[in-house]
């Protein structure tokens, strides 16, 4: 018989008080977690929303008022609805939630994984643990079939990427491509369930956003599919307010993360009518511009390019832009695979981008914001 679980426990959209479990089933099943702060402490069943989460191919479980910041000890039960009785029960694991009072954080950052296993299976080896690992967009190619979702999201290339780093997604423009695409956020679990939001991890504020598409919404290859005007507009109003917020507008490290670049270092503009295609959104950049500015925000790390790159902040945009490289596996291509990390204490903020090989692409140094 093919095992109740497919996948191991994915931890999502951390927040202070809680984050998002998802894990993969093969049959119809509900699903429930415990938590604890330690080992001696008591269990606490999280059952949400009237009903225990069920499914036949995925389970999530909203874990919430968790203590602020804490690091809590998770697992999750799963039970067989109907037909033969199953139960699996996951082992013990440690989550670190965002803690803003943390003097210190991590976070690393993967992009254009796009289903290539060796690339996946080598980020994760090289990969040290995280307090946040963003995978910033094109995790797929396209979603041309409805399997594809568990083992690309789930278990990517046989992986628990989650292991000791909570997961945080953003959108690229091929996450909303395919006939099923519509399905992605049923795995792809973020915070309030929209492709947009913010999480204070230490010292540093990161704002996640979706550039959407590289193509108008009405260009003919999308036949009707997309509406991302409308979604660069919502966040835009989102925006304005989220950084106002307390935690995000006094945070002494500000960033950005989206999956197409606001800058590039050609800005011709595009042929759409001849196979062109946005190397950098001018259209988000253009909505969120002024609101990035107002922030302070100091940097923004996106992919798309296949191109690893960095455009130092300058007078018309006080906002660095760092591209990390694509799926290529071979070190010395110039579109060669990248990792990027985000050290940051009260002293400085460095950012490394490293190749597969070990060998580092890049390192730049970011001042705490004063004002």
């Amino acid at each position: 018989m093919t095992s109740l679980v497919t996948t191991p426990l994915s931890i999502m959209a951390p927040r202070p008080d809680g984050f998002e479990a998802v894990w993969g089933v093969s049959r119809l099943s509900r699903g429930q977690l415990e938590w604890r702060t330690s080992r001696e402490s008591g269990e606490v069943r999280m059952d949400r929303f009237g009903m225990t989460p069920q499914g036949d191919e995925v389970l999530r479980v909203r874990a919430e008022g968790l203590p602020l910041g804490r690091t809590v000890e998770v697992r999750a039960i799963t039970e067989a609805v109907g037909g033969p009785t199953d139960r699996h029960v996951t082992e013990w694991r440690r989550v670190h939630l965002p803690d803003a009072d943390a003097g210190a954080a991590l976070v690393v950052i993967w992009n254009d994984t796009h289903q290539q296993d060796e690339t996946i299976q080598a980020l994760d080896d090289l990969s040290p643990a995280a307090d946040l690992l963003v995978w910033n967009g094109d995790l797929c190619n396209d979603w041309k079939t409805p399997d594809e979702f568990t083992p690309t999201l789930l278990s990517p290339a046989g992986r628990d990427i989650t292991a000791n780093r909570p997961l945080a997604l953003t959108i690229g423009n091929h996450d909303v491509r395919g006939d099923w695409a519509f399905r992605l956020q049923s795995y792809a679990a973020m915070p309030e369930g929209r492709p947009y939001y913010s999480v204070r991890v230490g010292p540093v504020a990161c704002i996640m956003l979706h550039t959407g598409e590289d193509k108008p919404d009405d260009h003919p290859t999308f036949r009707g599919r997309v509406a991302m005007e409308q979604l660069r507009a919502e966040q835009t109003a989102w925006l304005r307010d989220e950084i106002q917020r307390p935690g995000i507008r006094d945070a002494p490290y500000r960033a950005v993360f989206c999956h197409i670049p606001l800058r590039w270092i050609d800005e011709t503009p595009v042929d759409y009518d001849a196979e062109g295609y946005d190397w950098f959104s001018r259209t988000s950049r253009d909505a969120w511009h002024d609101s990035l500015v107002e922030w302070g925000a100091q940097l923004i790390v996106s992919g798309h390019t296949h191109y690893r790159s960095m455009i130092p902040a300058d007078a018309a945009f006080p906002y660095a832009q760092v591209i990390g490289g694509g799926p290529v596996a071979d070190p010395g291509d110039e579109e060669a695979a990248t990792w990027i990390e985000l050290a940051a204490d009260e002293r400085e903020l460095v950012l490394t981008m490293q190749t597969l090989d070990g060998a580092t692409a890049l390192r730049a140094t970011f001042m705490p914001v004063t004002e």
